[in-house]
C-alpha cells in the first residue's frame, strides 16, 4: 500500500465518516488492499479556504520521511512527527475537530502510513490488522488527529519540547489525551513535567496520574487553582497566515509553534505540587511500595 505524491489531489478536501467507513474493508485494513485513491478523491468536498497548508505534497513529504527516518522504531515517529504535523497544517481548533479532513488525510493521502505505524507485527500473523479506529475514528485514537491535537494540548507557546516528552510514552497518547481536563494548559504542562523530573516514569504510573487528577479535577477545579488566560488568539491567527510564506518544517530540529503565549508558571508549580500529592496516594498496578506513590503488586 503506497501512495505516488503525483497522483494525489493538489489540496486536502473532507472525507465524511459515512463514505470513508464504507471503504474500510478487511483487505484495505490488513494493508493487501490500497483504499480507491480515484473514487474517494471524487467523493471529497473541496475547503472552501486558500493557502499552502492545504497543499497535499508538503503533507506526504512530511509522513514519507517520518517512514523512513523511523523504520526501525515505529513508535518514536510519534514523537517527531506531532510537532512537524502540526507546523505544517496550521489549523484552528475549530479546523482540527472537523473529523473529515483527518479521514481524507488517513485514506486518500497516506493509509500506507497508517498501515505502516499501527498494523501489528506479529511474525506469521495473515490475520493482523489495524483497527478502523486508526482511520477514521475519535481524535484520541485516529492516527494523524491523534498527533495534531498532542501538539496542540501539549505545547507550552512556541515551544513544541513538552510534546516530544508527552508522545514518547504511548500511555499519555492512549490516556491522557482523552481526559477532557487536558485541555487546561497548566494541567497539560504540570503532567509533562512531572515526567521530565523522573516523578512518573512508567506508563502504569501515567495511567494511574491520569485517573487521580481526572478524578480529583471534578471537586479542585483546576482552572480556578491554577488560572490561565489561554492563547492569544490574534497571534495564533497570524501565525497560520504566515504558513503560506514559511519553508518546509526542519526534519533535524524542532519547529517554533506560534508564540501565542507561554503557560503561567507559577499555575503550572502549583499543580505540579498538587499532582504529586495525588500520586503518592495512587495504587499503580504492578509495583511495591515505594517513594513515588503507594503501589501493589497484583
Amino acid at each position: 500500500m503506497s501512495r505516488d505524491i503525483d497522483d494525489l489531489p493538489e489540496r486536502l478536501c473532507l472525507l465524511r465518516d459515512a463514505l470513508a467507513t464504507k471503504n474500510l474493508t478487511r483487505g484495505v485494513l490488513t494493508g493487501q488492499e490500497d483504499p480507491p485513491l480515484v473514487a474517494l478523491s471524487r467523493a471529497s468536498e473541496p475547503i472552501d479556504k486558500h493557502g499552502s497548508r492545504w497543499s497535499t505534497r508538503s503533507l506526504r513529504e512530511l509522513l514519507e520521511d517520518a517512514m523512513r527516518l523511523h523504520a526501525d522504531d515505529r513508535t518514536h515517529a510519534d514523537a517527531w512527527l506531532a510537532p512537524r504535523l502540526h507546523a505544517t497544517l496550521r489549523l484552528t481548533r475549530a479546523e482540527a475537530a472537523e473529523a473529515a479532513l483527518w479521514n481524507f488525510v488517513a485514506l486518500v493521502v497516506a493509509p500506507d502510513y497508517v498501515i505502516w505505524r499501527h498494523l501489528p507485527r506479529s511474525k506469521g500473523d495473515r490475520k493482523a490488522a489495524v483497527t478502523a479506529d486508526r482511520f477514521c475514528g475519535p481524535h484520541y485514537k485516529q492516527s494523524f488527529a491523534r498527533l495534531w491535537w498532542a501538539a496542540e494540548l501539549f505545547r507550552d507557546g512556541e515551544d513544541y519540547r513538552p510534546v516530544v516528552t508527552a508522545c514518547r510514552n504511548q500511555d499519555v497518547l492512549n490516556t491522557v489525551l482523552r481526559l477532557d481536563i487536558i485541555d487546561h494548559r497548566p494541567t497539560a504542562r504540570a503532567v509533562t513535567r512531572l515526567i521530565e523530573q523522573g516523578i512518573v516514569t512508567t506508563g502504569r504510573e501515567v495511567n494511574a496520574l491520569a485517573t487521580a487528577i481526572n478524578t480529583a479535577g471534578s471537586t479542585l477545579m483546576y482552572d480556578v487553582l491554577a488560572p490561565d488566560d489561554g492563547p492569544d488568539t490574534e497571534v495564533l491567527r497570524y501565525w497560520i497566515g504566515e504558513g503560506d510564506m514559511a519553508p518546509p518544517v526542519s526534519r533535524d530540529s524542532l519547529p517554533d509553534g506560534p508564540d501565542d503565549g507561554e503557560i503561567p508558571h507559577d499555575s503550572v508549580n502549583t499543580l505540579i505540587e498538587q499532582f504529586e500529592k495525588l500520586f503518592v496516594e495512587t495504587p499503580v498496578r504492578g509495583k511495591v511500595s515505594g517513594e513515588s506513590g503507594l503501589l501493589h503488586l497484583k
